[in-house]
């Protein structure tokens, strides 16, 4: 096990190390209080694409999490980043009605779009979609994936994510998605940037191997599994991957750090 107690700033996953859907995991709220205590910057990372900022900030408020918005760092407001600064982007937005208030102000459209942003819309999914996103990717638009997710942890249990929706459509298309959120490199430099830490003086908790682990390892940070949410000891142990530090849960954080 690596010394955690020269880390200067914290990154944390979300979704499966903080809460799973509507509960917050046991002890999490406090831990999360005890190492902000301490003075240590931390930012709140998350491919979650089913809500807004505004509503992402309600719920953890509601589960007790006392977070400012601007410590929240999404997936779906770094693509809101990425198309702000393109040369007059028409959207079609595959996301979730909440995150779409977010993209109010880009121009958008089902069948002229020359962007094509992907994210979580649950039960939407069908081949008529599918094939209509296809035909536009075959007269050249750009499709951007918010994540590539495997799968999630809800809970009712693991659930498929839209990882292999965007496998199909890079295959059938030829065209090759840009990942925004983790493991993407850009992704965490933003949270980096943010905290003006350099990457090997932070570090990631997360429940992914290879989302979370493996994609903040590969920018230099100290990745820390915990073994919440969709962690499976089967799933980790076949991977490629190995964790600088392995956790129970997040309620063994503080003492590590010396918080």
């Amino acid at each position: 096990m690596n010394d955690l107690t020269t880390i200067k700033g914290l990154l944390f996953d979300l979704d499966g190390v903080l809460y799973v859907g509507p509960t917050a995991i046991k002890g999490a709220v406090g831990a999360v209080q005890k190492i902000r205590a301490s003075g240590m910057p931390c930012r709140f990372i998350t491919n979650t694409s089913t809500l807004s900022l505004t509503s992402l900030q309600q719920k953890m408020a509601a589960l007790g999490f006392a977070i400012d918005r601007t410590e929240i760092i999404s997936a779906p407001q770094a693509t809101l980043l990425y198309l702000q600064r393109q040369d007059a982007p028409v959207c079609r937005l595959l996301l979730a009605d909440d995150v779409k208030k977010d993209f109010a102000a880009l121009p958008q459209s089902d069948t002229g779009a020359n962007h094509i942003v992907v994210g979580d819309i649950g039960n939407a999914w069908s081949y008529e979609l599918l094939n209509g996103i296809f035909n536009s990717l075959m007269q050249g638009a750009k499709l951007i994936a918010i994540h590539k997710n495997r799968f999630w942890q809800t809970e009712a249990g693991l659930q498929m994510d839209i990882g292999g929706f965007i496998d199909g459509l890079e295959y059938a298309s030829g065209a090759k998605a840009m990942i925004i959120g983790k493991p993407s490199a850009d992704f965490f430099q933003i949270a980096l940037a943010d905290m003006g830490l350099q990457a090997h003086e932070a570090a990631i908790i997360g429940d992914d191997i290879d989302v979370d682990i493996g994609g903040g390892q590969q920018v230099g940070l100290t990745g820390i599994l915990a073994q919440t949410g969709k962690y499976r000891q089967s799933y980790a142990q076949a991977s490629t991957i190995t964790p600088d530090v392995l956790i129970g849960s997040v309620t063994d954080l503080p003492g590590l750090l010396g918080s």
